[in-house]
C-alpha cells in the first residue's frame, strides 16, 4: 500500500515538474510565444525590405532613363509639371 502511494506521489511530482518546465518554456520572457511573434515580425519586415528594394530599383531605372533620354524628360515635364512650348495650347478633357 505504501509502495503504491510512493509510486503515485512520484508520478504526480514528475507530471507537475513536466508541466512546470513546459509552461516555463512557453510563457517566459524569451519563450516560445515571444519567439513565434518575433519570427512573424521578421517575415513582415523581410517582405517590406523586398518591396522597398523593388521600389528603389524602379526609381533608379527612372533616374537612368531621365539622365539619358531627352524625350523622357520632355514627357515628364509636360505631364507632371504641366509645361508646354510657347506655340502650344493645352486642352483639358473632363469626363463626367
Amino acid at each position: 500500500m505504501i509502495r503504491i502511494i510512493k509510486k503515485f506521489s512520484v508520478r504526480i511530482i514528475l507530471i507537475i515538474l513536466v508541466i512546470g518546465v513546459v509552461a516555463f518554456l512557453v510563457f517566459n520572457q524569451n519563450g516560445l510565444i515571444k519567439y513565434l511573434n518575433l519570427r512573424s515580425e521578421i517575415e513582415h519586415l523581410d517582405s517590406q525590405i523586398k518591396s522597398s528594394e523593388e521600389k528603389i530599383k524602379k526609381l533608379n531605372q527612372e533616374i537612368d532613363s531621365l539622365n539619358t533620354s531627352r524625350d523622357k524628360i520632355e514627357r515628364v515635364a509636360r505631364e507632371k509639371y504641366h509645361m508646354m512650348k510657347s506655340n502650344e495650347r493645352v486642352l483639358k478633357i473632363e469626363v463626367n
